[in-house]
């Protein structure tokens, strides 16, 4: 039987188990709700300063004809800041400290905002679209939603989710979510072509936390969407060692006008077309990623006006944006 066949097959087999024969719920005193306080005081914790290490592992094929890759892993220091807390909602920029030829630069990360009890959220429908979708009522009680925006803060993936102490641990879990390829899958033409994805979050008893993803990597064959390959992936933030922590903090004041009015452009797009259309790029995650964080950098070192490089942002989100001149340059 081809693999497809047999995982259809397999499938089908549980879509008529009456519910009697469902898994158990754990018990209350393993699985509790963290209550808004506590889910906030988690979300608030990821904000610091880490040595970051990314453990990416590709561990079970569902097709004969697929081999999982090695292991990979690498790493960084990073520094993560709250730039907006009004209580329901956080945000949390990330900023990369790398080492260039012996000296310390920036690069600015993602970002990760948070909702609570959201109406909407900004998910990933691909290719090349994000969709704003609706909250169902009934699941917004006592729910998170995290939003991922890239480095150039374009929409990554949304996801809705709650916080729970299990065993003792706290934890934030995602549905599952469609996400693009991240870059070190993209640069490399897979067969597959995006994520359906859960994630995890947990803060750590050293004061650090952990982001753990169960990607199910995902393709078309003959017009069907067919899983490739399950990959997990631990990214792993610790205490610091010794690193140029000031040099990020200098970046982000000396940019964040840039990025506050770029971040108001992508939303501006939001609200106007209920989404964001854009076309992906496997380098950099879209057509224009490159040029924004370029104009941080330069501003950063002093070779570009603030105001010039706003003005330049805006000019380039409307144009890579536009839906219908897309399709007519097409």
């Amino acid at each position: 039987m081809k693999p497809t066949l047999y995982l259809a097959a397999f499938a089908a087999t549980f879509t008529a188990v009456p519910a009697a024969a469902q898994e158990p719920v754990p018990p209350a005193s393993i699985v509790r709700p963290a209550d808004f306080e506590a889910s906030r005081r988690a979300i608030l914790a990821m904000a610091g300063n880490y040595r970051v290490r990314f453990d990416m592992r590709e561990t079970t094929s569902w097709r004969s004809d697929y081999t999982p890759l090695a292991a990979a892993a690498s790493g960084g220091h990073e520094v993560v800041r709250v730039i907006a807390d009004s209580g329901r909602f956080i945000s949390l920029q990330h900023l990369l400290v790398v080492d260039a030829d012996g000296m310390p630069m920036v690069i600015k990360h993602w970002r990760q905002d948070w909702t609570y009890e959201p109406e909407t959220v900004l998910a990933y429908v691909g290719p090349n679209q994000w969709r704003v979708q609706s909250v169902p009522e009934a699941a917004r009680p006592g729910a998170w939603s995290q939003t991922v925006w890239q480095v150039d803060d374009s929409p990554r993936y949304g996801a809705v989710g709650r916080w729970t102490v299990t065993g003792g641990v706290p934890r934030w879990r995602s549905d599952w979510t469609w996400r693009p390829l991240a870059r070190r899958d993209a640069i490399r033409s897979p067969r597959y072509d995006r994520y359906l994805a859960i994630n995890r979050h947990s803060p750590t008893p050293d004061g650090g936390w952990i982001h753990w993803q169960d990607n199910l990597k995902m393709g078309n064959v003959e017009g069907a969407s067919v899983p490739f390959v399950q990959e997990s992936v631990l990214n792993t933030y610790r205490p610091p060692s010794d690193f140029n922590v000031a040099i990020a903090d200098r970046y982000w004041a000396a940019t964040d006008d840039y990025w506050e009015a770029v971040r108001g452009e992508w939303s501006r797009v939001e609200r106007d077309q209920s989404g964001i259309h854009i076309q992906e790029e496997a380098q950099t995650g879209n057509v224009i990623a490159s040029r924004l964080l370029e104009m941080g950098t330069e501003i950063f070192e002093g070779r570009m006006e603030t105001s010039a490089a706003i003005a330049e942002a805006r000019r380039l989100i409307a144009e890579a944006t536009n839906a219908r001149q897309q399709t007519a340059a097409r």
